[in-house]
């Protein structure tokens, strides 16, 4: 999606400003936090604990889908001019591999970005790296209220 040494992103957003937007949200009680940003994506964890997991000791897919629309909306808002904001219209999960512990980590890479519709695939890994969930999120790009 990019060129080598351009980068996607239009609004100056570093990690501090993210995870000061995440106070008193969703996002903070679940432990997640902005770990990475890149030229074409962005990185979040998030800790396996009693927040996350689901009653038979396994991260619940509720909690990665969080995670993933978390990072795709940020991602993207990140990419938009002045006087608009991107909301999500659809996202879909499949998850892959149980995890019981641990953090894991999702990466947002866009896979279209136009001016109504953005489009971007999460993959949420455990801490081996092995892949746990792959999300694709679709988000409109409308005028902000």
């Amino acid at each position: 999606m990019s060129i080598p040494g351009t980068t996607i992103f239009r609004r100056d957003q570093d990690l501090a400003a993210l995870n000061a937007l995440s106070r008193g949200t969703a996002i903070e009680a679940l432990g997640i936090e902005f770990t990475g940003i890149g030229a074409d994506h962005l990185v979040a964890t998030m800790p396996v604990d009693a927040r996350s997991r689901q009653p038979y000791g396994l991260l619940h897919g509720g909690a990665s889908v969080l995670l993933a629309e978390t990072l795709g909306s940020s991602a993207g808002n990140m990419c938009i001019a002045e006087g608009e904001v991107c909301v999500g219209i659809e996202i879909n999960a499949n998850h892959v591999r149980a995890v019981r512990e641990g953090i894991v980590t999702g990466t947002a890479r866009p896979l279209h970005l136009g001016r109504s519709t953005q489009v971007w695939e999460i993959r949420i890994e455990d801490a081996r790296g092995r892949l746990a969930c792959v999300s694709r999120l679709t988000l409109a790009v409308v005028p902000a209220a």
